[in-house]
């Protein structure tokens, strides 16, 4: 008996689904990898990042949760992020210091930063304090903070002139900051000694964040202040590395990467050693997931292209600095308004997960060093369509777990070989496809773009394993499956390692 399209998705998401499609549904699309024929030797890493929120807070069950599964993943260039809707939870000097006192106060921070240390442990990090103190503006008048720690005040970043025009006092601040960490303690602006016991390792520093959105800083004013904080922390943290720009919308700020790379626009001796930059797909209000399959990879592409004009700006410009692209998601349009105290529809977790798989294959391709998902927790007024964890049982949702199973079979140093698809295939465009010789031996990357099975035609030797983050798994690990002889059939929106 012929299934139509409901009536197979139906058995999909039961999870008995076990044949191919039937051949007047959609024949197999044939691939083959040719193991011999190196395209490129992966420079890249997979992550994600840590945005403070008050869910994170230490004892909170989404926060054990959260930093159990970041523990368990073990990821390096793990970004941590306290931002500006949290000031009492990302800035540690609120008031202006005067002769009789300063307002250090690291009672709050400090836990949150003990957690990612602790889940994180083995792993390099990149922190990004990315808030400056307001008072460190000319605002005419002191920027109020609210007393509720939890919450959230998108007002606090004011004033687009420092009061110091030299900004030996705003690298003052985050030399203080850094070293509270790496040194145990710092000396204030009065002479007094602050005890921390911190000796923690902080190999990353990434300078301020999406300066290009906020419309706070110009290339050139975002340069003098990105040597400014460099040259201040490398005096008290000579090890640490640094990441600039963090821009939200890089195809629109050509001009900060030109400027930025420039090493004759840099004091002399301040390090380039990586950049970094944001990708959000961003469906219309009126869009469905029916829309959302294509929306989300033809605003991808667009956003390939963007990487491929910036790498040739890095490469002529500053070709040892690496990059980082660090905010990797979708912001659905119920995101932060009433409507998104309803979670998106269940398939969304699998799409959002496939466009991550998606975009590593076509970064890694083009050799970017650094591939971040964004990020660990959000949840209603918090960017919810953005979560890695789902905020209503405390358990990584799909997205957690697709860039689990790429994290743990893909590595800098795989070679990437040529992989084909059978050209003009009816199914071949809602597949992306790449086989990576590995240290653990051959294994092929597979996406499913589309909100259909995709039957996949294998050639070669007998698979050893197949594992697969579904609609099946759910908030649960990657399933293993079984080929039907050489036919592979992919789930909508999968995310599939093939190993041989």
């Amino acid at each position: 008996m012929k299934l139509d399209r409901i009536s197979a998705f139906l058995f999909l998401a039961l999870g008995i689904w076990a044949q191919p499609l039937p051949a007047t549904e959609s024949m197999p699309v044939k691939l083959s990898v040719d193991w011999s024929h190196l395209i490129v030797t992966s420079r890249s890493t997979a992550t994600f990042q840590i945005v403070v929120n008050p869910p994170l807070r230490p004892g909170q069950p989404l926060s054990v949760a959260a930093y159990k599964a970041v523990h368990e993943l073990g990821a390096d260039y793990v970004r941590y992020v306290p931002w500006l809707p949290y000031p009492k939870l990302g800035v540690a000097e609120l008031e202006p210091p005067t002769r009789q006192k300063t307002s250090w106060n690291f009672s709050r921070i400090d836990p949150m930063m003990a957690d990612l240390m602790q889940a994180t442990e083995g792993h390099s990090t990149i922190v990004n304090f990315s808030t400056i103190p307001a008072w460190l503006f000319q605002t005419g008048k002191p920027v109020s903070y609210p007393a509720d720690p939890n919450q959230v005040d998108w007002h606090y970043t004011q004033g687009t002139e420092l009061r110091d025009p030299t900004g030996k006092e705003l690298g003052d601040y985050y030399a203080r900051l850094v070293s509270w960490y790496v040194n145990g303690g710092f000396t204030d602006e009065n002479g007094l000694r602050h005890t921390s016991g911190h000796h923690d390792a902080l190999p990353w520093w990434e300078v301020l964040n999406e300066v290009d959105f906020e419309h706070t800083m110009t290339p050139r004013q975002y340069t003098e202040r990105y040597d400014a904080i460099v040259s201040a922390i490398h005096r008290v943290s000579p090890q640490t590395k640094f990441v600039g720009l963090a821009l939200a919308m890089p195809s629109r700020s050509p001009e900060y990467f030109e400027y930025f790379l420039d090493h004759r626009n840099h004091k002399p001796g301040i390090p380039l050693d990586m950049i970094s930059y944001h990708f959000y797909a961003s469906p219309s209000p009126k869009e469905t997931l029916t829309n959302w399959q294509y929306t989300f990879f033809d605003q991808a592409d667009g956003f390939l292209s963007t990487v491929r004009y910036i790498e040739s700006i890095r490469k002529r410009l500053s070709p040892a600095t690496k990059t980082d692209c660090d905010e990797l998601g979708v912001i659905l349009p119920t995101d932060n308004t009433a409507a998104d105290i309803t979670p998106p529809p269940a398939a969304y977790w699998n799409l959002a997960g496939a466009l991550y798989a998606y975009l590593y294959i076509e970064l890694t391709r083009l050799q970017i060093d650094v591939i971040g998902e964004s990020q660990l927790v959000g949840y209603p007024t918090q960017f919810p369509s953005v979560s890695m964890m789902n905020w209503q049982n405390d358990r990584p949702n799909a997205r957690y777990w697709v860039l689990r199973l790429v994290h743990d079979n893909f590595h800098a140093g795989d070679k990437l070989v040529k992989t084909n698809l059978q050209s003009g295939a009816a199914d071949s465009g809602a597949v992306e496809a790449q086989g990576f010789d590995t240290a653990s031996g051959h294994k092929l990357l597979l996406v499913n773009k589309r909100d259909r099975p995709v039957a996949i035609a294998l050639s070669g030797t007998a698979v050893r394993s197949v594992l697969t983050v579904d609609a099946q798994t759910g908030d649960g690990p990657a399933r293993t499956i079984a080929p039907n002889g050489q036919i592979l059939t992919l789930a909508p929106f999968s995310v599939t390692v093939v190993s041989w």
